[in-house]
Parts: C-alpha cells; sequence; structure tokens
C-alpha cells in the first residue's frame, strides 16, 4: 500500500512546487510511475531561496510547507544550518486526517544583521513512512533602512576605552559614535551618569550626531582619572539602547615634577606584616618614577619604582629594634627619560605599639556544681589572669550572663566569683544551669579580651517535707468494691512539684490508697451496723527532688471515712391485707384506716413514706402520714349511685438521710356504700325511708386459731377418708329410702302434703316484704358478704333496717333462711322492722 503525499511549499509571493501524488493501486506498472513522478519532483523543486528582512524578530515564520501523509506520522527535522547559528528553532510539524502543515521559525535569540551575515543555509529532512525527503533552504538577509542595532564596544558590559591627554584643549573632539543606519534616521543622544565635581573638572557633551567633546574646563590636572559616562540613544518609535565610554587622562609631557606636599607623617602599628602597604606617594609630571633617597639602604622600608607605594620589609618589633618607633624617610621622585627633572619629599612614618595578645588566665573554662542549698557569698573560683604583652598592664574583670533566668544568681568581686542570691530551684526552669562568661580586658590598643566560660550547675536539694490535709469522705455501705471515695491531695513545695506516692499506714484493709494518684478505693464490703467511722493513715513520701535519690522526706496524714447507712431490709406491715366497708356524709373527710409498718430488723428506723401506687381512681382517696383518708365527695368527683369497692396499692418505703430503695406494698379493699339522706326526694319509684333508720356500726371480733401445716396436711386427709366413709353411709340410706317409698302409706302422704303446704304460704309471706325493699336499696347492701374461715381478727356488722315483718308473735326474734348467707342475722317480730347485718373482715 502507498500512502498519498503533497509537499507544497508555502510563504509569501511563493506557490507550491510539488504536484499532489494520489494513492497508487496495486498494480506494479502504476507504482512504477508514481516512483518516477516522485523522483523527478524532488529534482526539480529543490533547492528553495527565501528573502527576510533584518528587522524580522523571534518566532517570525520564514518558510511553511504543506504535506499529505496518511497511515504514518511524518516528521520534519532541520539537520544543519550554515553558517552555526542558534537563530533557526527546530520544524514544527502539525495537522490531522493526513494533511500536515510544517513551519520554519526564528528562535528567541534571533538577531539578524545583514552587515554582519547576510546569507544562511538550512538542511531540512522530511519523512513519510519509507518515503524521505531532504533539501536545502537558502535564507537571504537584507538590510533594512528603518532597522538600526547598538552594536559593538560600547553596547558591551565593559563599554568603550577612550584614552585622552590631559594637556587636550577644551571642548576638543573626542570620540565619535557610530551606528549602522543612524545617518538616515537620525537619533538623540544624552548622557545619564552624573558629572558631579570635584571628581569630574566640568561636564562632557554628546549632540544628536555621536560627536562627544571635552568639558569646556579641560583636563589638566586630572592624569591617570577615568571618567564613566552613560550614554542612552534614542531613535526611530521609541527604540532605544544604552552604552559605557570610559574616557581614561593620560598624564602630559612635562618639564617640572613637583610634590603637592613637601613634608607628610603617617602613623603605622607595629603588627604590619612585611610588604604590607604604609602609603602611596604621587608627584606630578610625566612617566614618573620613585625611590628613597635617604637612608641607604632603608632597612624597614621600600618604594615601587612605577607606583610610589611604600612597603614595609621587615617586622616592626618596637622592643627589638630600637629605631623602629620613628623612621624618617626621603622619597625622590623623577621623569624616566629626564632623572634631572625631579622632586623630593619628606616622609616621617611613626610605629605605635599594637595590642597583640590577649589576656591568659586561669582556669581558662569554669564548670562546677553546687546544691541549691549554697549560702549566699560562698566562693565559687578565683581567676588568674596575666597579659604577654605587658606584665604590668591593669586587667579588668566583668561577668556577663548568658541565661535569662536570675542573672543576679552570681556575683563577681574583682577575680572572685562568689554566690550573690539563693540559689532556689523549687520553679520551673528556675536555676538549673547557670551559664556566664567572665571578660578580662587589658588596657592596650587596641583592646584585647579574653573570655571565661563559666557553667555552673545547680544541683535540687529536698528542703520540704511533703503535706497534705486531713479530709473527709461518705460511703453507702453499699458501695460496690473498687468504688473512688475520693483523693488525698498532697503538696511539695521542692521541684517537681507535688512528686508524691502514697501509702497506708496499717489501718483498716477494706481501703487501699493509689501510689501515684492518692486515689481512695473501697476494696470489700461495709456493715453500718457493725462499724460506722473508719480512720486511714496515708504516708506521703516525696521522691526525684534531690541529686541523691536516697534523700526523700515524708510525712502522713489521717482520712476519717464515714459510712452512710442504707436500709438492708423492706419494710413490713401488720396486717399486709385489710378490707372495710365504709359510708361516709357529704362534707367531711373520714379517716378509713392506718397503715401499721416497721422494719423489725432496724427498729431505729422509724421515719417512712407511704404514697397511693395504684387503685386511686377518681382520687376519692389521700394519705396523711401512714392513714387512708377518704375525700370530701362535696368537693371531690359526684358521689356514686352504686356501691362500688376500690383495691388501693399502698407502697411503704424507708426514708431519711439515706437513699430509698427498699419497699413494700400493703393491699387495702374498701366497699364503698351509696350515702343516703334523712329524706329522699319524691319519684313515683321511690318509696319515702323513715328518718329514724340510721346506720349502725357493730363491731364482732372473733378469735380464731391458726394450726400449724402439717397438722392442715393430716386434717386434709382425714376429713377425705371421713368423706369416703359418709358416702358410702349415704348411699346405703338411700338404697333403704328407695324401697320405703315404693310402699306408701295415705295418712303420712297428706301430713307430708300438709306440711310442705304451710311452709310456702310462710315462705311467701316472708319473701314478699325483702323483695318490697329490694326495688329501693341498692343491690350491694343484700349482696352479703359470706364468711369463708380465711378471715383473721375483729368482725364488723353494719346494722341497716329493712322492713316490718308481721309475725305471731310480738317478741322480736333472730332467724335465718336458706336464702341469706351463713352469716346474715335478721331480726324479725310483729310491726318490727327487719335488720341486716353486713359482716366486715379485718385483718390484725
Amino acid at each position: 500500500m502507498f500512502e498519498q503525499l503533497t509537499w507544497q511549499r508555502g510563504g509569501p509571493d511563493q506557490q507550491p512546487l510539488l504536484p499532489s501524488l494520489k494513492q497508487a493501486t496495486m498494480v506494479p506498472l502504476r507504482l512504477l510511475v508514481i516512483l518516477l513522478a516522485l523522483a523527478v519532483s524532488d529534482l526539480h523543486s529543490l533547492p528553495w531561496f527565501v528573502n527576510v528582512s533584518e528587522s524580522k524578530g523571534p518566532g517570525t515564520v520564514l518558510q511553511a510547507f504543506t504535506f499529505n501523509c496518511s497511515f504514518y506520522m511524518p516528521t520534519l527535522e532541520l539537520l544543519s544550518v550554515q553558517p552555526p547559528t542558534t537563530f533557526f528553532n527546530t520544524p514544527s510539524l502539525a495537522g490531522r486526517d493526513g494533511i500536515y502543515v510544517g513551519k520554519v521559525t526564528l528562535s528567541s535569540s534571533a538577531r539578524l544583521d545583514a552587515l554582519a551575515v547576510n546569507h544562511y543555509e538550512l538542511q531540512l529532512k522530511y519523512t513519510c513512512g519509507n518515503f524521505v525527503m531532504q533539501g536545502p533552504l537558502f535564507l537571504d538577509v537584507h538590510r533594512d533602512p528603518g532597522h538600526i542595532q547598538c552594536v559593538g564596544r560600547f553596547v558591551s558590559p565593559a563599554g568603550e576605552i577612550i584614552q585622552v591627554p590631559e594637556t587636550v584643549s577644551p571642548g576638543a573632539l573626542l570620540y565619535t559614535l557610530l551606528f549602522p543606519g543612524l545617518e538616515v534616521q537620525g537619533a538623540q543622544m544624552n548622557i545619564t551618569s552624573a558629572q558631579d565635581p570635584p571628581y569630574f573638572p566640568g561636564p562632557f557633551s554628546i549632540n544628536e550626531k555621536g560627536l562627544l567633546r571635552v568639558p569646556s574646563q579641560g583636563l589638566r590636572g586630572q592624569a591617570q582619572k577615568v571618567f564613566q559616562l552613560q550614554i542612552s540613544v534614542t531613535f526611530g518609535q521609541g527604540q532605544s539602547c544604552k552604552g559605557t565610554l570610559m574616557v581614561k587622562v593620560l598624564p602630559g609631557p612635562s618639564s617640572q615634577v613637583s610634590f603637592l606636599k613637601k613634608t607628610q607623617n603617617i602613623i603605622i602599628p607595629e603588627n604590619l606584616v612585611p610588604g604590607s602597604e604604609v602609603i602611596q606617594v604621587q608627584a606630578t609630571g610625566f612617566d614618573l618614577r620613585y625611590e628613597i633617597s635617604s637612608p641607604v639602604p632603608s632597612l624597614l622600608y621600600s618604594i615601587g619604582r612605577a607606583d610610589g607605594v611604600v612597603r614595609t620589609t621587615a617586622a616592626l618589633e618596637l622592643s627589638g629594634t630600637s629605631d623602629a618607633g620613628g623612621t624618617r624617610l626621603r622619597v625622590k621622585a623623577f621623569e624616566q627619560l629626564r632623572p634631572w627633572a625631579s622632586a623630593e619629599l619628606d616622609l616621617t612614618v611613626n610605629v605605635r605599639p599594637v595590642n597583640r595578645w590577649p589576656p591568659h588566665c586561669s582556669p581558662a573554662l569554669l564548670v562546677t556544681e553546687v546544691p541549691e542549698a549554697t549560702p549566699v557569698g560562698t566562693v565559687l573560683s578565683t581567676f588568674m589572669c596575666t597579659d604577654p604583652d605587658s606584665a604590668d598592664t591593669n586587667l579588668h574583670y566583668q561577668l556577663r550572663f548568658h541565661s535569662p533566668s536570675k542573672p543576679a544568681s552570681l556575683c563577681l568581686y574583682d577575680r572572685v566569683l562568689e554566690v550573690n542570691t539563693t540559689l532556689d530551684c523549687d520553679t520551673p526552669g528556675a536555676c538549673f544551669q547557670l551559664a556566664a562568661s567572665v571578660l578580662v580586658h587589658d588596657s592596650g590598643q587596641p583592646q584585647m579580651t579574653t573570655e571565661v566560660p563559666v557553667l555552673v550547675m545547680v544541683t535540687p536539694v529536698n528542703e520540704f517535707s511533703p503535706a497534705c490535709a486531713p479530709r473527709t469522705f461518705w460511703v453507702r455501705e453499699d458501695a460496690q468494691p473498687y468504688t473512688l471515695l475520693g483523693s488525698v491531695v498532697g503538696t511539695d513545695m521542692d521541684y517537681p512539684r507535688n512528686s508524691i506516692e502514697y501509702y497506708t499506714s496499717g489501718g483498716p484493709t477494706v481501703f487501699a490508697v493509689d501510689r501515684l494518684s492518692g486515689e481512695v478505693l473501697l476494696l470489700g464490703p461495709l456493715d453500718y451496723e457493725q462499724q460506722k467511722l473508719y480512720r486511714l493513715t496515708v504516708l506521703l513520701i516525696d521522691h526525684g527532688q534531690d541529686w541523691d535519690p536516697t534523700h526523700r522526706r515524708s510525712s502522713s496524714c489521717t482520712i476519717t471515712i464515714e459510712v452512710e447507712d442504707v436500709n438492708d431490709h423492706a419494710p413490713e406491715c401488720e396486717p399486709p391485707f385489710q378490707e372495710l366497708t365504709i359510708s361516709t356524709p357529704l362534707g367531711h373527710d373520714v379517716e378509713v384506716t392506718k397503715v401499721s409498718c416497721q422494719i423489725p430488723q432496724e427498729p431505729q428506723r422509724l421515719v417512712l413514706s407511704y404514697s397511693i401506687v395504684g387503685g386511686n381512681s377518681q382520687s376519692r382517696f389521700r394519705l396523711q402520714g401512714a392513714i387512708l383518708v377518704h375525700n370530701d365527695p362535696v368537693l371531690g368527683p359526684p358521689w356514686p349511685q352504686q356501691p362500688c369497692t376500690y383495691e388501693l396499692l399502698i407502697r411503704v418505703a424507708d426514708a431519711g438521710s439515706s437513699i430509698s430503695h427498699l419497699s413494700t406494698t400493703a393491699t387495702i379493699i374498701v366497699h364503698l356504700l351509696p350515702w343516703r339522706a334523712s329524706t329522699i326526694a319524691t319519684s313515683t319509684h321511690r318509696a319515702i325511708v323513715p328518718s329514724m333508720m340510721t346506720p349502725l356500726l357493730v363491731t364482732d371480733t372473733e378469735v380464731f386459731w391458726q394450726p400449724e401445716p402439717w397438722f392442715v396436711v393430716v386434717l386434709t386427709v382425714t376429713s377425705a377418708l371421713l368423706l369416703l366413709a359418709l358416702g358410702w353411709l349415704l348411699s346405703k340410706l338411700l338404697q333403704g329410702l328407695a324401697q320405703v317409698l315404693q310402699a306408701p302409706r295415705k295418712p303420712g302422704q297428706a301430713l307430708l302434703l300438709n306440711s310442705i303446704q304451710r311452709k310456702e304460704r310462710s315462705m311467701e309471706g316472708f319473701m314478699e316484704t325483702p323483695r318490697m325493699e329490694m326495688s329501693q336499696a341498692p343491690s350491694s347492701i343484700l349482696n352479703l358478704e359470706h364468711f369463708d374461715g380465711k378471715a383473721q381478727g375483729a368482725r364488723e356488722y353494719l346494722l341497716f333496717p329493712n322492713h316490718f315483718l308481721p309475725g305471731p308473735s310480738s317478741h322480736p326474734r333472730i332467724s335465718s333462711t336458706a336464702k341469706q348467707p351463713p352469716s346474715t342475722l335478721s331480726l324479725m317480730g310483729p310491726l318490727s322492722p327487719s335488720f341486716i347485718l353486713q359482716p366486715i373482715f379485718v385483718k390484725n
């Protein structure tokens, strides 16, 4: 398969040179034709020529190429540049869908100059798959009249150097600044650097044509001076450049040599090494040379023949050489070509003694340890210092601290270092380390100083014993083991503060103290009834507060632990169950009963709390302490029309200083009967009740016997056997009765029939009146209580008027009917009211 390739030359005023190559078929003949076409086109299209102006800058596109290359990633390379330069970037190649555009551009360092180089040859190489094409690109750079460049030494970092004799005439032309194209376009030139006197004799000047002229004052007397001039050139539309001109003034030929001063005195230190510069003498003249004419030879000094620099030739030891303190030199200056043209200078050199060695001290370093309890005035060290330069020099001592804390802890009296204040290390970071220096100054010039480092390590001393205040803790007697009662707080004034360990010294083993925190913990059970108060002795021992770890202090304090009483038993009520029947008049609160409870195991606990926790619907009852009170029906809810029963649950709990947590519940069943007034409103369905019929309360006390459980079991078994025997006997009697009934007699039947009729008439008369009363009284009055044999204590009867029953006898009688409960009694007589006694059982 062959790739479609088109190479076109692009650019201003240029047309494509290569025709397009279309994809060939698989026929070998057509392939050969295409290859020949490519080869012929390649030969006829290369090389290429491009003209470019020297004013073009970085990024300018010099040549553009268009390529067609499918199925491959083409490349365009720059093989070489002649002459070698970095003015050209690597060709770029970008495109898609088989069409690519290649460009040759100028790099960021490009500065084209037709006067320097006006022709470049670039060798290019294009690759598309297996197809490779390469050829030259010729670039001709032509002049641009409007483009001016600042070139030459003028714009170099060193600048252009101009040498001129000092005898040059004022205003004379020194230099002409030329730039290519400047004569065509014109420019403005200015000297921007300062030309202030006294260094400048006057200002240099330059005009728009680049002509630099001498100051109007001339340059006489300015020999050996170099004037640096910064010149700014502005041309075109905002174009400018800057450069430097260095004007060096040369001494002019002269027939007279002279020094500005005939005599000169200088002072030098004695520590100058041989070869050190002392002074440089200068005379006026042309091409001068210098020499020392006296003393000859000069043992201590020499002079440079050309530059006039006087130097030392030996060490200036005042103690070893007697004439080194002051030396008089005669210096001669003369022209090299005319030695007779000369002048002389009297130079006096005075040597000043130099303090070269600092004092020597013993000890040179002081490191010591002192305890913090060291008394004030204790001598730490005495410094012995001497001056090697002079044995009789007075030395001065000064103490300087480096540690910021307590700078007055030490003091220096003359040469003696003493403790100045109490070295208290009982505050954090106070004085564990005192860093200072002793500065020793001598009296020489320059003043020399010796520094003696001082490091005083202050070791802690265990000065104070730990202390703690007695404390009292309270704990409930039902507290669980490992309960935290509190902490023993110990204090210690030594640093580090409160480094204390806690121990118990004897005492009860039911408590323990944590060794580090001082927390008091409960280890075992408590019993308020056995022991109410504990005293625990806690031993406090400090540690880590002295340089000697065995030096420890201790103290003790007493901890009081009071056990709070907690009830261990629930209250018991006697009786735990009560059943009452009441009827209260309107407008009055009635005490129903009193709940009698106590804790037998703890008779001293007399305070109990009572509360109704159930059964108090409509809030008809309340408690006043242990007394159950029925609320006034007038102020409370409406009085019920029917008898009702309340089963009240009374919670009885222990109370007092400790937290109550044990309780019992007493049950009170109250049968509440509706209240009937002395007169009742007239109604067609109600009968008038006589006002004399008022309720009476009858109390009956029964003494009962409560057998042991084993006796009940024996009695039960015996009763069962007796019942079996009675059943067997009854069955025998019924069999005999059946035989008798099979042969009845008439007289006996008549007698039995009369007896039955009398009984029926008697029962009808007896039950007629109760049915009249039942229509008026609530059903609960006739619903009489049956005695089940289980009630204990007193039995109370509430006696209500029933009705008038006619009877054959005028005396009251007590009868019991089969329809009445076994414990219900009726008082009956002729035209006398009948009474029903309702039993009320109360448990003792």
